[in-house]
C-alpha cells in the first residue's frame, strides 16, 4: 500500500516508519510536516492511505482531512499520542471522512513489533475496504421473530463521516422520542466512551455505551462500545460477541442489522449512514425482507458514499434521503 505520513514531530514520523517497515508491502511515498503541505502533496500524488496527525502548525489534521476528502479523497487514519485530550478533534475529523484512529506506536523499550501491531491491523482492514473484498453472501434469517418486545427500535449504522452525521440526526430528535435507538459506528473501543459523551453533549439526548444483557429502551441511545460485534438475542437483550471472527468491520453493522431482522418483534427502522465499504448493506436488505422500513443516506449529504451506495445497489433501502430529512421521517413514523 502507498502510504503518506503527515506529522510535524520527527520522532513520531520515525516511529511510524519503523512500524510500517514490518510489512514489506507498505511503502511511504511522502511525508508532510503540516496539513497545508499535505493538501498540496495530495494534488501531486494521492496515496492509498494517509496517517494524519491532529495537532500541527499552519493547518491541523481536522482541516487537512476536510480539504483532502473534498478535493483528492483517499483513506485517512488519525494518529495521535493523546487521544483523551483530542477526542473532540478525532470525531470532527471522522465527520469529514477519516476512517479510524490509532495511537502513535511507541518507540524504544518493549517489543517494537507488538507496538506496531495495532497500526498494521488497522491498515490491513483498510486495505480490504479499498479493495472491496468485503462483499459476501448472507443467508436470510428466520422469518419468525422470537422477541417479546413491543418497543419501537431505530437501528443505525455509520462509518467514515459518521460522527458528524450522527450529531445532525440525533439533534433532530426530541428527548422524549418514543423509539429505542442503537448505534453501530466503526470506532475503536478506546474512543467509544468519548464518542458517547460527545454525542450526548452535542444532541442533548441520553447517549451511553450499550451494556451486555440490557434491552434497547426508549429514551436512551445505546452505542456499541467494544471491538466485538453487538447483536440482539432471542430474549430481546443485547450481547457482545467475537463471532464472526473473520468479519473485518468491528463492530459490524451487518451483524447487528441481521440480528434485528431475526429477533425483533416490534416496529423497527434501519438507517444506514455515510461510510466506506459495504458493511450494513446486506443487513439492511434482510431487515427490508422482514418488512421493516429501511433508509439510506443520499449521496449529496454523505461524506463518503460507500455503504449507502452499496445498499441502494442491492435495493436494500426502501427510502433514500438527505441526512437532514432522516430525523423528521423518524418522528413522522413513530408519532403515529
Amino acid at each position: 500500500m502507498k502510504i503518506a505520513i503527515v506529522n510535524d514531530m520527527p520522532m513520531a514520523v520515525e516511529a511510524l516508519r519503523r512500524a510500517l517497515a514490518f510489512e514489506p508491502a507498505h511503502e511511504v511515498v511522502w511525508v508532510a510536516g503540516n496539513g497545508a503541505e499535505a493538501v498540496q502533496r495530495c494534488t501531486e500524488y494521492t496515496p492509498d492511505l494517509i496517517l494524519m496527525d491532529l495537532i500541527m502548525p499552519l493547518m491541523d489534521g481536522v482541516e487537512a482531512t476536510r480539504r483532502i476528502m473534498a478535493e483528492t479523497p483517499c483513506a485517512i487514519v488519525i494518529v495521535t499520542v493523546d487521544r483523551e485530550q483530542n477526542v473532540h478533534r478525532v470525531f470532527e475529523a471522522m465527520g469529514y471522512g477519516a476512517l479510524d484512529v490509532v495511537d502513535t506506536p511507541a518507540i524504544g523499550g518493549g517489543n517494537p513489533q507488538e507496538a506496531a501491531a495495532p497500526l498494521l491491523r488497522k491498515i490491513m482492514n483498510i486495505g480490504w475496504l479499498i479493495g472491496d473484498h468485503s462483499n459476501r453472501v448472507r443467508s436470510a434469517p428466520s422469518s419468525h421473530r422470537h422477541s417479546s418486545s413491543r418497543q419501537h427500535l431505530v437501528a443505525i449504522g455509520s462509518s467514515a463521516g459518521g460522527p458528524a452525521a450522527l450529531e445532525v440526526l440525533l439533534k433532530g430528535l426530541p428527548r422524549d422520542f418514543s423509539a429505542a435507538i442503537v448505534l453501530v459506528q466503526h470506532v475503536d473501543q478506546v474512543f467509544a466512551t468519548g464518542m458517547a459523551e460527545w454525542l450526548a453533549s452535542a444532541s442533548g439526548l441520553n447517549v451511553r455505551l450499550a451494556q451486555e444483557g440490557e434491552p434497547p429502551q426508549s429514551g436512551t441511545v445505546l452505542l456499541a462500545g467494544t471491538n466485538h460485534h453487538i447483536r440482539l438475542l432471542k430474549n430481546g437483550t443485547l450481547a457482545y460477541t467475537a463471532e464472526p471472527v473473520n468479519e473485518i468491520y468491528r463492530p459490524s453493522i451487518d451483524v447487528f442489522f441481521e440480528s434485528v431482522a431475526s429477533y425483533w418483534s416490534g416496529d423497527a427502522v434501519g438507517v444506514l449512514l455515510t461510510g466506506m465499504g459495504r458493511d450494513g448493506a446486506q443487513g439492511l436488505k434482510l431487515m427490508r425482507q422482514q418488512g421493516y422500513l429501511t433508509i439510506a443516506q443520499d449521496q449529496q449529504s454523505s461524506a463518503v458514499y460507500g455503504m449507502p451506495k452499496a445498499a441502494a445497489a442491492i435495493n436494500a433501502a426502501v427510502e433514500v434521503r438527505p441526512l437532514d430529512k432522516i430525523a423528521p421521517r423518524l418522528l413522522e413514523i413513530f408519532s403515529k
